[in-house]
């Protein structure tokens, strides 16, 4: 049918099922054709300026068909040329004649290239800090709120000393501060390329300039300052070192490893039905078992981060076997390596925005396998007051260990609940500390400073990495299914 032609191809799910409408467009063909143009504009204006014979009128007919591109001739083009960046420079040139003679003057392939992949990482960072900082700041929001909450701690997935249901949530915002950092420090590193020519000498600006050097500094700095970097690389090979781009992927990757950590920790918690994610009125968990509510968003972002972290593989190959000033083995792996990792981050963060903004905790379910495990952990509580009402310790230690082991076998062999602090208010041992029992079993006394750590945290090191970005705080996600 009429169409389906679509359908009849893969597609990406990055893009077809996931991503947000500007990731997607940052890593289109649209914006990168389109920036090359502008990148031959930039030049042809600086060559200008410093004094070649490059007229207002052709730099004029550039500016005026700098976004109408004729991708069909610029296929066909590249089908004869079996040179992408000429069969561009050649569809230009069609539509601005008088131009064609000056477009791409001096420069090599990767000026537009590298330039362009430059532009597009530094705008994929753009785009995710605010996302970051979201989920950052609803989790926070999430700490306050539940940060005298107590719950039981989890050490090799085995109950132990109690923790509070925002402590837990601090754990996960330390590392996202961290990526954040990560991500900001990785996106301000970025440098231009430039114009630098085909082994990175600047030999062809030099002839075209007629040995003057210092012109062609001039004209790679004034490049570099129109197209938004303030600074470029100053040495290059033919390309920009392919060491940027692990330096990019690695934060990404190291961010992927978090949100999975984080999913995980969710998933796990779901499983306990203590925390939930969002979860849509009309939505179905299992086909089978109309009952369940499954993480799916958790689980989609661990199957995503997985993703993201495999990624980091491909620009550590890559910079590893660049020859001497370039090899083009890199091209089609960056190809893949740079979009997919920036899709994938983007949508791992508005799915995790899309879960914080909406987690569900349920205290009595949290209240109740607290008090399954209290008991035991009170013991050494419990020994501290017979001493302290005149009991020996080795006594009371003996005696708390046989109850325990009791109350341990009823748990593990019997399936019953946990009667320790039953048997203790039987035995007359206890007698003179059955009026303290209440107030040494409250959880709120096994959770030490946690409270006062959240506050401190979220307003040391929360608050103020989230200062940047307050205008760009309202935006929600509904996630689309």
């Amino acid at each position: 049918m009429e169409g389906d032609e679509e359908f009849m191809k893969y597609r990406s799910p990055l893009v077809s099922r996931y991503a947000s409408k500007e990731m997607a467009f940052n890593f289109s063909d649209k914006k990168k054709f389109t920036t090359w143009r502008k990148l031959w504009i930039l030049l042809a204006k600086a060559e200008k300026e410093l004094g070649l014979p490059i007229t207002d009128a052709q730099i004029q007919e550039m500016e005026t068909h700098a976004e109408d591109i004729d991708f069909t001739m610029a296929a066909e083009q590249e089908r004869k040329l079996r040179h992408d960046v000429m069969a561009h420079v050649h569809t230009f040139a069609h539509c601005c004649p008088s131009a064609a003679p000056i477009i791409h003057l001096g420069a090599t392939s990767c000026y537009v290239g590298d330039n362009t992949d430059l532009i597009m990482l530094r705008d994929g960072f753009d785009i995710l800090l605010p996302k970051l900082a979201r989920v950052i700041d609803r989790l926070a929001e999430f700490a306050d709120k539940y940060k005298d909450l107590p719950t039981l701690g989890f050490t090799h997935y085995q109950p132990a000393q109690l923790t509070t249901v925002g402590k837990r949530a601090c754990l996960w915002l330390q590392d996202l501060a961290m990526d954040m950092r990560n991500l900001q420090r990785a996106r301000d590193d970025l440098r231009f390329r430039g114009v630098k020519g085909t082994t990175g000498t600047q030999a062809s600006f030099l002839q075209l300039f007629q040995g003057d050097h210092d012109k062609v500094e001039e004209l790679d700095r004034k490049v570099t300052e129109m197209a938004g970097f303030r600074k470029a690389y100053l040495v290059t090979g033919q390309t920009y070192s392919r060491k940027v781009d692990v330096d990019c992927l690695s934060s990404l990757a190291s961010l992927g490893s978090t949100v999975h950590k984080i999913c995980t920790d969710i998933r796990l918690l779901a499983n306990l039905k203590e925390i939930e994610e969002p979860f849509e009125k009309e939505q179905i968990g299992s086909s089978a078992m109309p009952y369940k509510r499954n993480p799916m968003r958790a689980e989609r972002c661990c199957s995503l981060a997985r993703h993201l972290v495999a990624l980091m593989a491909d620009p550590l190959q890559t910079a590893s076997v660049q020859w001497l000033e370039r090899t083009l083995d890199d091209s089609a792996n960056r190809r893949i390596s740079l979009p997919e990792s920036f899709l994938t981050a983007d949508i791992v963060l508005s799915t995790l925005q899309n879960i914080t903004e909406g987690l569900v905790v349920y205290p009595k379910v949290i209240e109740r396998h607290i008090r399954h495990e209290l008991p035991f952990m009170a013991t050494e509580n419990i020994i501290m007051a017979m001493v302290q009402a005149g009991g020996n310790r080795q006594d009371c230690h003996e005696k708390i260990r046989v109850l325990s082991q009791e109350a341990a076998a009823v748990v593990k062999q019997e399936g019953g609940d946990n009667d320790l602090l039953a048997r203790v208010q039987r035995d007359p041992y206890f007698t003179p500390i059955l009026g303290q029992l209440d107030a040494l079993l409250d959880p709120s006394t096994f959770i030490g400073r946690a409270p006062q750590q959240v506050t401190r945290f979220l307003s040391e090191e929360i608050r103020p990495l989230l200062e940047p970005f307050k205008s760009k705080m309202d935006l929600r996600i509904e996630l689309e299914l």
